[in-house]
């Protein structure tokens, strides 16, 4: 698993404590209940682990904390994407210094009107500033949430100018056509669907994804083939079709574990009172369990 995430990857929750910090033994305690579902690793401070509200040094406590706590290093990833390049690059030399070696990278997102030169430029100050051969990126293609789409042109590039140091691509656009036009463009990238609806036909690399934090099962079956693609639709739209996807998920977290500390939230977003009605409506999208 070292050379670039592949397989069956969450994007983790995260949860907060009452005065809003990381609670560092509720997350050690997620991704251990993950794993023991055949999850291979956890990928923090993604789009749904509200990573853009967390700061370096956040990130950098919450990493040392998990390692404390026993979670290997090569089952971490983390999101290092900022809109300024030396916090990324600060974030990306931080972790590896601790172990891990997989960060996963959003495009600088504030100007919405940069070219695709000038997305390879960032990516590439990134690297060239970390100068570290144990790094793993995995690019970070979300445009519907970052607001800057990253060209089949740049990761081509990227893989070619940094080799294995460039070792993935994680498409959240959840356009299919979209994820074969990265294949193509650089078939030696691993990349990773975060659509979860598509992770049957889309199997070669696996996935990072969201709705793992509460349906590992029917995540598990479509990477076996099982024929549960109709119910992760249905329990995708459950949750996706909400207001916010991160309070939506916690809520069920909370409903689902009877932890009500699941459902804090950081600003902006705002707490969903209970997730139980959603919960239940999970519950008989399991049922039958899947065989």
């Amino acid at each position: 698993m070292t050379e670039a995430i592949r397989g069956f990857w969450v994007a983790s929750a995260t949860p907060l404590a009452a005065d809003g910090s990381v609670d560092h033994a509720r997350l050690a305690g997620h991704a251990r209940q993950l794993f023991g579902k055949g999850v291979d690793g956890v990928v923090l401070f993604g789009t749904t682990g509200e990573g853009t509200s967390f700061n370096a040094s956040e990130r950098v406590a919450t990493i040392e904390a998990m390692l404390k706590a026993g979670i290997a290093p090569g089952r971490i990833g983390i999101g290092g994407g900022f809109p300024a390049v030396t916090d990324s690059i600060a974030l990306t030399r931080a972790v590896l210094g601790l172990g891990l070696r997989h960060v996963l990278l959003l495009p600088p997102y504030f100007d919405r009107s940069v070219t695709p030169e000038g997305i390879e430029d960032a990516f590439a100050a990134i690297i060239d500033g970390v100068a570290d051969d144990r790094l793993r990126a995995s690019l970070y293609h979300i445009p519907q949430v970052s607001g800057v789409a990253i060209p089949t042109t740049v990761a081509a590039n990227l893989r070619k100018r940094y080799g294995k140091q460039v070792a993935g691509l994680k498409d959240s656009s959840g356009d299919f056509k979209q994820f074969q036009a990265f294949r193509a463009a650089a078939p030696e990238l691993a990349i990773t669907v975060g659509n979860e609806p598509d992770i049957a036909r889309a199997v070669a690399a696996g996935t990072i994804c969201g709705m793992a934090n509460i349906v590992p099962e029917l995540v598990k079956g479509m990477l076996d083939g099982k024929d549960v693609e109709v119910r992760m639709q249905a329990a995708a739209d459950a949750v996706v079709k909400t207001p916010s996807l991160v309070a939506t998920l916690k809520a069920i977290l909370a409903a689902q574990t009877g932890d009500t500390g699941w459902l804090r939230v950081r600003p902006p977003l705002r707490a969903l009172p209970d997730g139980t009605a959603l919960r239940r409506k999970l519950d008989a999208l399991m049922a039958p369990a899947i065989a």
